[in-house]
Formats: structure tokens, C-alpha cells, sequence
């Protein structure tokens, strides 16, 4: 059964293809590939019009989320596909998740479908807190994970052609759209709930390799708020949802200095 609740630290580097192919030798002995096999990761991000769970992540507050809707294969209505918040408290990432049909999550989110179970109710009142809230982005990318032999807890992820669109925000169908990351880079994430072993810290070490920040969602934004300062309004969100009280404590700036770095997002 797939795991649905997670808490753990997700630390993030930018490796070339040099880099990764040495990682990979030196991984045979420590990681087994995941079983599914390699995939492509299809995403499709919640958020408000003025993209305000974007623009305060931006900011690297203490506490930020998000919302979104994943498959891991081409998804209709019926298909069964994750609904997840995705939150970071202080460095720490907890994320929340269930299996929905596509269109179930969809009418979670719209507050036309009563959720059912703990998970579900967390993450339609997370939802509830946000005016708007609408699918924003589609972001897609190739993937291949791995876990270590000795600690299914312990994982590591490869991400090749992070891409997005902002139009057809759909799981089915073709992943393409515009590609975020060079071709000869791979984004690493380590996933581990306490420290690296130190095999993966003398590899690091050795290649001069340093963790970084990167969000796929805040790379996606940026491009499309790139877009649109330079070639006016890009095409508005497919779908509307309730008016919802906007959560108190949200500061919103019509033009935050954060977005210049929003690509820069942990």
C-alpha cells in the first residue's frame, strides 16, 4: 500500500550528467531501483489567481504549503490519482495524501464533494482557506527513485526535463510543455527523515557538489510571470471555484520583490 503520510527532510542538488552517471556507480552498492521503474511524474498545482501560495513561498517564510494533484500515468475523470498538501514547518517537510478518482479530488478541492477520513478533511480545509483556488500549473518531469537497501525510508530521486504549461492543465493526454531545467542536468532529491549516510556525503564532498533550492511550481510561475510581462495575459485558469475567506495572516503585495527569486524556491 502507498505510503500517505510522510515527515521528512528533502534536500535538493543540481547534477550534470557526469556528476549523476558517477552517483549512480557509486549507488549500486547502497540503493536498489524503485520497483515501479522509472516514470514520468505528472502534476497539475492548486493556487489562487494572484498565485499567493507561490508568492509566499517564495518569501521563505517559516511555514508554507501547497496543493496539488499527482499522477504517475496519463488520468481521466475515473482514474485513481494522489491529492496532496505538501507542507514545510521550520526545514521539515509533512505531506498529506490520498487516492481519489481525478474527478473526486477535483470536487474535494471545488468544496462540492464532503471529504471522508482524516487526510481528506485536512486537506479540504487547507483548501477552504484560499479565494479562488483553481488549478494554476501543469508540471511534469521524468523520474527514476531509489531506496536504500537497508532503509525503504531512505530515498533518492532523479527529476530530468522539469516542463510546464499553463493551458490544457489536464492529466491526460501528452506531459510536454515548456522545459524548465537544462538537458544535461538532473535535479537530485534525498529524501531521508534523519542524517545522510556518509558514503553520500563523501561523494557530495569530493564532486564539490552543494545543496540548493529549487521548486518546480515556483520555476513554473516564474516563467509564466516572465511570459506575460513580456507578451501581455497568458490564458486565464480553466476552471472557477467558490469565494472562500481569504486565511488571516496572509500578507498579499501587489508586485513582492520575492517573485524575482521565486524560482529559488526550497
Amino acid at each position: 500500500m502507498p505510503q500517505m503520510v510522510f515527515k521528512r527532510y528533502e534536500i535538493k542538488y543540481q547534477l550534470t550528467e557526469g556528476q549523476r552517471a558517477r552517483l549512480e556507480r557509486v549507488m549500486e552498492t547502497h540503493m536498489r531501483p524503485d520497483e515501479y521503474g522509472p516514470s514520468t511524474v505528472r502534476n497539475v498545482y492548486y493556487d489562487t489567481p494572484t498565485h499567493l501560495l507561490a508568492r509566499r513561498s517564495a518569501e521563505h517564510p517559516y511555514y508554507k504549503e501547497k496543493i496539488r494533484v499527482r499522477s504517475y500515468a496519463p488520468a481521466e475523470s475515473d482514474t485513481p490519482v494522489f491529492l496532496e498538501l505538501k507542507k514545510k514547518c521550520d526545514g521539515v517537510v509533512y505531506k498529506r495524501r490520498c487516492t481519489l478518482a481525478l474527478q473526486d479530488a477535483d470536487a474535494l478541492l471545488g468544496g462540492t464533494r464532503a471529504p471522508e477520513g482524516q487526510i481528506e478533511r485536512e486537506i479540504a480545509f487547507a483548501a477552504s482557506r484560499y479565494k479562488g483556488l483553481a488549478p494554476a500549473m501543469m508540471v511534469a518531469y521524468d523520474r527514476e527513485a531509489f531506496y536504500a537497501r537497508d532503509d525503504h525510508e531512505f530515498r533518492m530521486t532523479f527529476d530530468r526535463a522539469i516542463r510546464c504549461r499553463c493551458a490544457d492543465l489536464s492529466l491526460a493526454g501528452s506531459s510536454q510543455g515548456h522545459v524548465l531545467t537544462p538537458a544535461d542536468q538532473s535535479l537530485l532529491e534525498v529524501k531521508c527523515a534523519a542524517g545522510m549516510p556518509l558514503w553520500l556525503v563523501d561523494f557530495l564532498s569530493a564532486e564539490g557538489i552543494y545543496k540548493g533550492r529549487f521548486s518546480k511550481y515556483g520555476a513554473a510561475v516564474a516563467w509564466r510571470l516572465e511570459r506575460e510581462r513580456a507578451f501581455g495575459s497568458m490564458p486565464a485558469l480553466s476552471r472557477t471555484r467558490r469565494q472562500a475567506p481569504r486565511p488571516e495572516g496572509i500578507r498579499i503585495a501587489t508586485r513582492p520583490a520575492a517573485l524575482a527569486r521565486v524560482a529559488a524556491i526550497a
